[in-house]
């Protein structure tokens, strides 16, 4: 069986500088992965390399997903191929409400993927709408969210909590096989965390598979990954099953670093 993801010997420059230094990962279909590591590690780095953010220049390597090399395709053509990135940081978009974004959003993939514009035929367009709007009312409910959060600006005026929450709204809606969760934890408190993560939890299905970016181990306490990596110096230095989670936040990064470097002088 082919694997989902797999990335070999990838080397990344932001702005002249090398980040990721021959960072080598595959994932199965229906797995989840937890990629740990310090500040500067190069975590994001990864994230948004993956998504073809044109920033982030591959010097060497590459990344296959479902077998096709996607380094040449644009972030619409990665995502039209089952890929999504929650991002750290959400954008805010005013004047745009979530329900107009999500409903492109999809309408986009659609036309990527069959080539069908569903919009040039009333009558497939006025059922492919209801389809749409039937589906939101049913993930939002899922979710815990309030029907009249649809309405509001993507984004704009939401809290930490409700921006990732909006981000999970669209893996619900889009149904990517590969969802890249980018510290999703950050700036949540304990309630927003756990809100969040249940609704992670309650919108995979099976066959789908996550890798998710995190400093700390309390998100793995929700979203229960099979593995765990540790990313320093934009490398992968040590891969375990979710035990080395708890090793790391026992006894934080530095022994990881002393064993890696020592390795690498001897």
């Amino acid at each position: 069986m082919s694997k989902l993801l797999d990335i070999k010997n990838l080397h990344v420059e932001v702005e002249g500088n090398k980040i990721l230094k021959g960072l080598s990962l595959s994932m199965n279909r229906g797995e989840i992965h937890a990629i740990m590591g310090p500040n500067g590690s190069g975590k994001s780095t990864l994230a948004n390399t993956l998504m073809g953010h044109p920033s982030y220049i591959v010097t060497e390597g590459e990344i296959f997903f479902n077998g096709q090399n996607i380094l040449e395709l644009a972030p619409d053509e990665r995502a039209a191929l089952g890929m999504f990135l929650a991002f750290q940081y959400p954008h805010e978009i005013p004047g745009v409400t979530l329900f107009n974004f999500l409903r492109t959003a999809v309408n986009s993939i659609r036309k990527k993927r069959t080539g069908e514009d569903i919009d040039k035929d009333r009558k497939k367009a006025a059922s492919s709408m209801l389809q749409f709007s039937k589906k939101l009312t049913a993930n939002m409910k899922l979710l815990g969210i309030d029907d009249s959060f649809s309405k509001r600006y993507v984004n704009e005026g939401f809290s930490g909590g409700e921006k990732k929450r909006a981000e999970v709204l669209q893996l619900a809606m889009l149904e990517p096989e590969l969802a890249v969760l980018d510290e999703t934890d950050s700036g949540l408190d304990i309630d927003a965390l756990r809100i969040v993560s249940d609704g992670v939890n309650s919108i995979i299905k099976p066959g789908q598979s996550i890798l998710l970016i995190t400093h700390y181990q309390r998100l793995l306490d929700y979203i229960k990954p099979h593995f765990v990596h540790v990313l320093v110096d934009g490398r992968l230095v040590m891969s375990d099953g979710p035990e080395l989670a708890l090793k790391l936040e026992e006894k934080g990064y530095d022994w990881v670093r002393d064993q890696f470097f020592t390795q690498n002088l001897n």
